[in-house]
C-alpha cells in the first residue's frame, strides 16, 4: 500500500485542518466546554503557520482525489476491494470529509458573520 494511499491522504489532510485552524477554532471550542485560562490565548500564537496548514490539507485532498479517480482502480480478485460498492462508498467519505474540512478551515472567515 503507497505511503499517499486515500485513507492515508484524508488523515493527513484532517490533521493538517486541525492544525490550521487551531489558533482559531481551538479557544472557542475548548470555551463552549468550559476550559478556559490564560492559557488558551497561547493557541493564537499558531496563527503564523495557518497558510501552511491550508496548503498541506489542500494538498492532501488532492492526493486523495488522485487515487480516487484518476489512478486505475487494480485490485485482486477474492479481496475486499474487489467488492464494486467499496470504491463508491470510498469516494462517498471522500467528499464527506472534503466538506467538513472545508467548512473547518473557513471557521475563522465565516465565524464574524454570526456574532
Amino acid at each position: 500500500m503507497p505511503l499517499l494511499s486515500g485513507k492515508n491522504s484524508l488523515i493527513a489532510s484532517a490533521l493538517a485542518a486541525i492544525g490550521a485552524s487551531v489558533c482559531c477554532v481551538g479557544p472557542l471550542v475548548l470555551l463552549i466546554l468550559g476550559i478556559g485560562g490564560a492559557w488558551v490565548s497561547n493557541l493564537t500564537a499558531m496563527e503564523p503557520f495557518r497558510p501552511y496548514f491550508i496548503a498541506l490539507t489542500l494538498l492532501f485532498l488532492a492526493a486523495a482525489f488522485h487515487r480516487l479517480y484518476l489512478v486505475p482502480w487494480r485490485c485482486e480478485t477474492g479481496r475486499i476491494c474487489a467488492d464494486p460498492g467499496v470504491l463508491g462508498k470510498q469516494r462517498l467519505l471522500f467528499w464527506i470529509v472534503t466538506a467538513l474540512l472545508l467548512g473547518l478551515l473557513a471557521v475563522p472567515w465565516l465565524a464574524p458573520l454570526f456574532y
